[in-house]
């Protein structure tokens, strides 16, 4: 990297040489994000009408990597990973990570090649190493390094939560690594947090959609339960956004393998299911979180924590194993 001035004059930033592999949302709001800071950005796709669009708003894009005659750079892969039934459908993210790997193999430098799609936990220290080894020749920590990078974008605001982030994950083997993606993300604020174990930021991704996901069916399922009794659900639910701990306290509950306990957690949720059944409304997900709960129960009983004597209560207001 060399020391260049930003576009807003003056002050001098370290500039970085970066590649963008796969220019959809992400990877356009990532590399445009990083030009707009001062850095050298270019977007690598395989389409030809995405190519000119790039061009025509004044961005670099071609068609293929080549490092050949490149200095050290950050490659971000921000390939596309839908799912298909039950599975990422992760065909179009191997085959753009192959491309990288075969470029790799002609270049001379040390470049560092960043995961920033959303990948089952372990990809990037499988799939993705196994593929750029491969295709390469080359070894991971040795000829190239390796990071995971998540974002957290959101569609309708991609290029504006790229600048502001509230949240930065970073994680690699390497501390050179976790530092070089320090200096480049860090300028944009939010808080960052970085991670030894790149299948640590993986599953912070997809438990960060998944937890999204279980909120909003939660809602949509206590929806059918207000329509059933005539109740007005955007009041019940504001006020127990203000009302519960879960909603007001992002500690409580977070603790893994210890079940709920005490009183009003058991009885109410058993309790609601049956309520629930009376009025003709059925509740996969209450059910599912009865079944989850009970599980934990059953695991702790044969399995006691060393530190306890396996009983399960509320301490500080956060269900879980008495470790007091």
């Amino acid at each position: 990297m060399s020391c260049v001035q930003t576009r807003e004059g003056g002050v001098l930033v370290e500039r970085a040489r970066v590649f963008i592999v796969g220019s959809g949302v992400v990877g356009t709001a990532t590399g445009r994000g990083l030009a707009d800071a001062g850095h050298e950005v270019t977007f690598i796709d395989i389409s030809a009408a995405r190519i000119r669009q790039l061009l025509d708003w004044g961005l670099d894009a071609r068609d293929r990597l080549d490092l050949a005659d490149e200095p050290e750079s950050i490659i971000f892969l921000t390939l596309p990973t839908p799912h298909e039934g039950h599975k990422y459908d992760l065909s179009a993210f191997s085959a753009g990570t192959a491309s990288v790997g075969a470029a790799l193999k002609d270049a001379a430098a040390r470049h560092t090649v960043v995961v920033r799609s959303t990948v089952p936990p372990g990809s990037t220290e499988g799939l993705v190493r196994s593929l750029l080894e491969e295709r390469s020749g080359k070894k991971a920590g040795e000829g190239f390094a390796l990071a995971s990078n998540p974002e957290f974008l959101r569609a309708v605001s991609a290029e504006k939560d790229f600048a502001h982030p509230w949240m930065t994950v970073i994680a690699s083997r390497d501390e050179d690594t976790l530092q070089r993606m320090t200096d480049l993300l860090s300028p944009f604020g939010g808080e960052l947090r970085t991670f030894e174990d790149p299948a640590s930021a993986e599953m912070i991704k997809c438990a960060h959609n998944i937890f999204n996901a279980t909120k909003i069916s939660f809602w949509n399922e206590m929806w059918l339960v207000a329509q059933r009794l005539g109740v007005d659900l955007d009041a019940v639910a504001s006020t127990v956004a203000k009302s519960a701990e879960g909603s007001i306290n992002p500690k409580y509950g977070i603790r893994g393998g210890a079940p709920y306990g005490g009183m009003c957690l058991p009885k109410d949720t058993c309790g609601f299911l049956g309520f629930a059944e009376t009025i003709g409304v059925e509740m996969p997900l209450l059910s599912a979180v009865v079944e989850v709960n009970d599980r934990l129960v059953a695991l702790g009983a044969k399995e006691l924590d060393p530190r306890t004597d396996g009983g399960v209560s509320e301490v500080d207001g956060v269900a879980g194993r008495d470790i007091a």
